[in-house]
């Protein structure tokens, strides 16, 4: 009787044994199952990352081809001709217009990031009468065409200070601040905690010691945000070079550049693309290497309003 039972209680166990695995296929099996998978989740995110780079694939092959092959419809070159680059490098007035970007670009930048933080420092921390009316106008500002005042600004910076056919009366403004920079920064530097700078003040440091020391690192996220989005503006500003600098060669930047190239190479594509790749470059390589500071700045800037 005692040997009867412990055979059935052993039969019973091994019937009541868990099946094993079904995900026991082989490794490439499953890393295929995984791939598709991950294709199926993200197919949204890559057809939108095609739809983008496709063009600049496009424009980047179409580049390196030879003068016949560019007005065809072929899509790869048959001979890669790196000596296209070479060839819109040495145009005439090509490094000039390169020259007269990154004055435009680097200096408007940096006059538009010196006099917007100390703005945007005072419509976020400082409490006085009109600060609300004040942020009102920034706002308003930011609201207003750059075009409705562009016959009475012209009429200053050409008739008044005979500065027509140069690119001071684009960078000088700059060091009177932007109205969409100085939102900017203040929205993110309502985002530092006060602790910080009462803690600064109880030590001893005035205002301007205060926004030195202590906002200023706290703030590079956002003011790395304000520097990129400047920078990008100036470098592909078209319209402002076309109004007061379209007299001068002397003066053009590159975006402006660029229209007289592809008229003057209206035929060679290769040519006009490869132009268009070498004024393209800078700002995706900048674009590349900053956008964690970026990211954050723009993402910070709306957690506190």
């Amino acid at each position: 009787m005692t040997v009867t039972t412990t055979a059935s209680g052993a039969a019973g166990a091994r019937t009541a044994r868990p099946p094993a695995a079904s995900g026991t296929g082989s490794p490439r099996r499953r890393g295929r199952g995984g791939l598709v998978r991950w294709v199926a989740v993200h197919s949204l995110g890559v057809a939108v990352a095609l739809f983008f780079v496709l063009p600049f694939v496009f424009l980047f092959l179409t580049s390196l081809m030879d003068d016949r092959q560019a007005l065809t419809r072929d899509l790869w070159p048959h001979t890669w001709q790196w000596g296209n680059y070479a060839r819109v490098w040495h145009t005439p007035g090509f490094l000039t217009w390169w020259r007269n970007t990154l004055l435009y670009a680097g200096l408007g930048t940096l006059l538009t990031v010196v006099s917007s933080v100390p703005v945007a420092y005072a419509l976020a921390r400082f409490r006085f009468r009109g600060r609300r009316l004040s942020l009102l106008l920034v706002i308003a500002m930011m609201m207003l065409p750059p075009q409705v005042v562009v016959i009475p600004m012209y009429l200053f910076w050409a008739k008044q200070l005979d500065l027509s056919g140069t690119l001071w009366p684009l960078i000088v403004p700059m060091a009177f601040g932007d109205s969409f920079s100085i939102f900017l920064l203040r929205q993110f530097l309502l985002t530092i905690p006060g602790e910080y700078l009462d803690a600064a003040r109880v030590d001893g440091c005035g205002e301007v010691r205060t926004l030195l020391r202590v906002v200023l690192p706290m703030a590079r996220p956002g003011i790395a945000a304000v520097a990129l989005f400047q920078f990008f503006y100036a470098w592909n500003d078209y319209f402002g070079p076309q109004i007061y600098a379209s007299d001068n060669p002397a003066a053009w930047t590159l975006s402006y550049g660029l229209e007289s190239f592809k008229g003057a190479h209206h035929t060679n594509w290769n040519l006009t693309m490869a132009a268009t790749v070498l004024v393209m470059a800078p700002v995706i390589v900048l674009f590349f290497f900053a956008q964690k500071a970026f990211v954050e700045g723009v993402t910070l800037t709306g957690v506190k309003g």
